[in-house]
Order: structure tokens, then sequence, then C-alpha cells
């Protein structure tokens, strides 16, 4: 019995050791990314606002998560107005035209919409293998919380409020 209870501590030990490591794989910095957007400019972290927190979102335009994603930020866009919002895909430049048609991004100047390059380095970089994924990082581009699949946008309307106060 007690050969078997000491067993079971060190495979928690071991189990939560891999859960912790394993979300931490990636860096905790906003990364060197480059995305083309559909007015044929190339958008980069070079050209992310120090003064301001950065939402990074990893979708698809027909993926039904990432839009309910999309209208509940628009929703809620006077928290996230002086958020920059990077939308990055993996798909193509028409795909995203009508996506911006479809929820006019163009009325929000803080939001850039745009195919990553090269192609999935959101998804390598962050090992994801759904969409959405979200990240916010605060005023220095310090990782401060990442969502893979559902992000609660109400969570992530709080992070943005104690980000902006600091």
């Amino acid at each position: 019995m007690k050969m078997k209870l000491y067993f079971l501590k060190n495979l928690f030990f071991f189990l939560l050791l891999l859960v912790i490591f394993s979300e931490s794989s990636f860096s905790q910095t906003l990364p060197d990314f480059k995305m083309k957007m559909t007015n044929g400019k190339v958008f980069s972290k070079a050209d992310i606002s120090h003064k301001k927190p950065t939402i990074i979102i990893y979708f698809a335009p027909d993926c039904e998560h990432c839009q309910v994603l999309v209208k509940q930020l628009f929703q809620n866009m006077n928290t996230f107005k002086n958020t920059d919002i990077v939308m990055v895909t993996f798909e193509s430049l028409n795909d995203i035209a009508g996506f911006e048609k479809q929820y006019q991004i163009s009325k929000y100047p803080n939001i850039k919409v745009g195919v990553e390059t090269p192609v999935f380095f959101f998804k390598n970089y962050y090992q994801l293998e759904h969409t959405p994924f979200t990240a916010l990082f605060n005023k220095n581009g310090k990782l401060m919380v990442s969502y893979k699949d559902y992000t609660p946008v109400g969570e992530l309307m709080k992070w943005v409020k104690a980000i902006e106060k600091k």
C-alpha cells in the first residue's frame, strides 16, 4: 500500500511538471513575426506600438469559434480601443478580404489583419492544433496570458484593463 501511494505521488508530480513545461515551451515575449495585409503592405513586430498592450489572434476566417471571438471583441471595443490587435491567419488574402469586409475591420484602426509569412509560423511557434489562439502581451512585449481554442473575452478585458493601469 505504501509503495502504491509513493508511486502515485511521484506520477502526479511528474505529470504536473510535464504540464508546466509543455505550457511554457514557447517564448514569453512577442515573437518576431511578419504578415502580408490585403493592401499589399507587410506588418511585423517592428510595427507594434510599445505604448499599448498587444493581442495576437491566430484565426481562420471560416472558423465558427473565431467568428464568435471577433463578435465578442467588437461588442466590447471600448475596452480594446487602446490595444493593438493583430489578427494573423494561414488562409489566403482573398479569404481575409472577405473577412475584413464582413466585419468592417476598416472601422478599427487598431486592428491589423494579414497572412503570416512564412505560412504556419505561429502554428509552429506556439505548437497550435486549433484556432483561435489568443495571446495578450503587455506594453513591453511580455506575454501576460494566452488561450488555446476558447478565449474568455471577459477575462481578456480584465487583463487589458490591468495592463493599462500600470
